[in-house]
């Protein structure tokens, strides 16, 4: 900058307003260094000026892995949910800095925001860190968390009717003369407590007895939880149907299903929750409870932009529908 002002015969100070744009340097100056500055490759160094500004118009996307370290940022309610949030950002003028955290120790997020790497942060999910999110949401403002809302609550969360979801799912199985309706995922951290909430819930709407031994815990990827279902079919445990925490578990299942000479929806229906991309296109299609992730996102980022210009803003709750298609009917 000090070359470009020394050609230009003006000081730094206004070579740099010229390279910002500020209307008080008359226009042919501007025109003038500007030039100079393109004919010689002077870029802007970003990182001094994000130093300076104390702003780095980056939005830090961040996926927290704690109950389910395995997964990874290809699985396909991650790709969405991230492509989704990225076209709302740069829609902006924002770029994106992507984390995926595996949480093996405390402090991990008060890293990330004293890096000043970026203006404010997205979480997708919660994972097990209520408590970390909370307290966090005492001193750092530009948070908000796609997840479920939760008693006594302080940071920002925008998420799906998890609760409803659940019970829409178990209704439309029991609706279709299923009894044995098996849950199959997490039920520990807070967006499957509740899905397995409203699977509770359904069933007792329904008259149907709740069984524990059809409670089967599955992990997030597709791989394992084909895996677990497997074991699950060799136990010999009757069930005519399975509501699954997600529809990539869901896609595990009507795979290991058909593996094990079952047909779906004949011999078992299948119901899932997100409403993927790759469910539309599945063999058969797979019924599922749909999250709007397109308002999800629009809505996080407009409560984050808000956050970060000081309004206040609440938590949001998004409804769910049931999509019904070939894997239930």
């Amino acid at each position: 900058m000090a070359d470009i002002a020394r050609m230009a015969g003006v000081s730094i100070s206004t070579v740099s307003r010229a390279l910002a744009g500020n209307p008080l340097i008359p226009k042919p100056l501007r025109d003038q260094i500007v030039e100079i500055a393109r004919t010689h490759g002077y870029v802007v160094n970003q990182s001094a000026r994000s130093l300076r500004l104390r702003k780095t118009d980056t939005i830090g996307v961040i996926i927290p892995l704690a109950h389910e370290t395995g997964q990874l940022i290809s699985d396909p309610f991650f790709l969405e949910m991230v492509g989704r949030l990225a076209d709302e950002i740069t829609q902006r003028d924002y770029a994106v800095l992507l984390h995926k955290v595996v949480i093996t120790q405390t402090g991990w997020l008060e890293r990330i925001i004293q890096s000043h790497r970026a203006d404010g942060l997205l979480l997708i999910g919660q994972s097990n860190q209520h408590q970390t999110l909370n307290a966090i949401a005492e001193t750092y403002r530009p948070l908000v968390v796609w997840g479920a809302q939760l008693p006594e609550q302080k940071y920002c969360s925008v998420g799906s009717d998890n609760v409803a979801g659940g019970r829409l799912a178990v209704a439309h199985l029991a609706q279709a003369g299923r009894k044995r309706i098996a849950f199959l995922g997490a039920t520990d951290a807070p967006e499957a407590a509740q899905r397995f909430d409203g699977y509770r819930q359904g069933l007792a709407e329904a008259g149907l007895p709740f069984d524990p031994d059809l409670v089967v815990r599955a992990h997030y990827t597709m791989e394992e939880a084909g895996r677990t279902v497997a074991d699950f079919i060799a136990a010999g445990i009757p069930f005519d149907a399975i509501f699954a925490f997600s529809d990539v578990i869901a896609l595990a299942a009507v795979s290991a299903l058909i593996e094990a000479a079952r047909s779906v929806p004949g011999d078992v229906a299948v119901v899932g929750f997100d409403d993927i991309v790759l469910a539309r296109h599945s063999a058969p299609p797979l019924t599922t409870v749909r999250q709007d992730l397109a308002m999800g996102a629009r809505t996080m980022v407009d409560l984050l932009f808000e956050r970060m210009s000081g309004g206040p803003v609440r938590s949001a709750l998004t409804p769910v529908e049931l999509v019904a298609r070939g894997s239930s009917l």
